[in-house]
């Protein structure tokens, strides 16, 4: 309720997909409201998922009020006014356009699409219907990745010269991790590409501005694995003996040149051997720099030249003030927040939108747009040179 008893508007949501990321949404919409004086309301109304036993487990278990096993019904259902999506990449472009040609405002996960061709047209239909929509790029909302974007644009930092990348994990390197659908191309459309750069590429154009050419190289280190699929988490079960082959990259990196002139260094492998999520980035700026880990997220490390000679170095801001964004929805300074509120913050900027019937960053345009650099990158490995990317956009009417 609002102050004086004004009730607030429900906000209907139907998730489809129940996994991973389905337990990550739906614990945010559940504790959305208790951390946050929200716009609208959500209501958890249904799930969908292809196996009835599993789907109705999730529902109970998570806390919906009904499921389904087909998403075209959950679409066509008239309690339901948000749509989200948390299903492998191949089904993304189906669900979006079916979903806004029917009304709904739109959550997807990344990477948006396949390619760029599908970015454009789930972009071209979300705009045509004038639904609100939003891509699922959680960590541009950790407190300390938001501080730093307020340095930034404060200009505390000078002119930026350097963005670098590191995202490495290690989940995959056993030869006989199964060949799950986060290493089929017909599933996933890339392997670490499309799973973890882009998370890279989404900060990089949130912090420092558009990247305006690549010049990548990609790599596949294990050619054959055996048949098998996720079976929570990054957990997976192996389905008899037949091996099939791995068609997407193990590991990718790339050198970039922004339009700002600064100059980005990425990379992402899934055979970094010791690293569970090891998720960086570091910027270096005429005035000073900054470094940021998701293991350590709610640490911002900070250097400025203005400070005094021989006390010059970089310190380490815990992102926990009041000041600091999000934060102060949370707990007293230095009692730290973790992975799952990245995605409340996330829903906070959502549901306001909705309400203010206005579609919040990222929303598909920077999908589209990580979907542009992200296919370049793949020309340019494949044809061993630089590629500029493109310039078109799909204007919103």
């Amino acid at each position: 309720m609002l102050s004086g008893g004004t009730v607030k508007k429900k906000l209907r949501v139907g998730m489809i997909g129940y996994k991973f990321m389905g337990k990550a949404h739906s614990h945010a919409y559940r504790d959305l409201p208790f951390y946050f004086d929200t716009k609208v309301e959500p209501v958890m109304q249904a799930i969908a998922g292809r196996n009835q036993e599993g789907v109705q487990a999730a529902a109970e278990k998570m806390g919906w009020a009904s499921c389904e096993t087909d998403w075209r019904r959950l679409i066509e259902r008239d309690d339901i006014d948000l749509i989200d999506i948390v299903t492998p990449n191949n089904t993304h472009a189906e669900i979006v356009i079916a979903a806004a040609n029917a009304g709904k405002h739109i959550l997807c996960e990344k990477p948006l699409a396949m390619n760029v061709e599908e970015a454009g047209r789930m972009l071209e239909a979300v705009n045509k219907a004038g639904v609100v929509h939003m891509i699922c790029h959680n960590y541009r909302f950790a407190p300390a990745v938001r501080y730093a974007k307020q340095l930034i644009d404060s200009g505390k930092l000078g002119h930026i010269y350097h963005f670098r990348a590191r995202y490495l994990q290690d989940w995959i390197m056993d030869p006989n991790f199964p060949l799950v659908w986060r290493m089929r191309k017909d599933v996933c459309g890339s392997g670490t590409h499309g799973d973890l750069m882009a998370h890279s590429i989404d900060l990089a154009r949130y912090l420092v501005g558009e990247i305006s050419e690549v010049s990548g190289m990609m790599d596949t280190f294990i050619k054959k694995r055996p048949l098998g699929e996720m079976s929570g988490g990054l957990n997976a079960e192996i389905y008899g003996d037949q091996m099939g082959d791995v068609d997407v990259d193990d590991a990718v990196a790339f050198l970039g040149r922004f339009d700002n002139g600064a100059f980005g260094v990425f990379e992402a492998t899934r055979f970094g051997k010791g690293n569970r999520n090891t998720n960086q980035f570091e910027i270096n700026g005429s005035k000073g720099s900054i470094r940021w880990d998701m293991q350590s997220m709610n640490e911002l490390e900070l250097y400025l030249e203005d400070d005094e000679q021989g006390n010059q170095g970089f310190r380490t801001i815990t992102c926990t003030e009041g000041i600091h964004p999000y934060a102060g929805a949370y707990w007293p300074a230095g009692h730290i927040i973790g992975y799952e509120h990245t995605f409340i913050n996330l829903l906070h900027e959502l549901t306001n939108g909705i309400a203010e019937n206005r579609s919040p960053s990222p929303n598909f345009e920077d999908g589209y747009r990580n979907q542009l650099v992200l296919e370049a990158v793949e020309t340019s490995s494949a044809n061993k040179s630089w590629v500029k990317i493109p310039t078109t956009t799909i204007l919103t009417p």
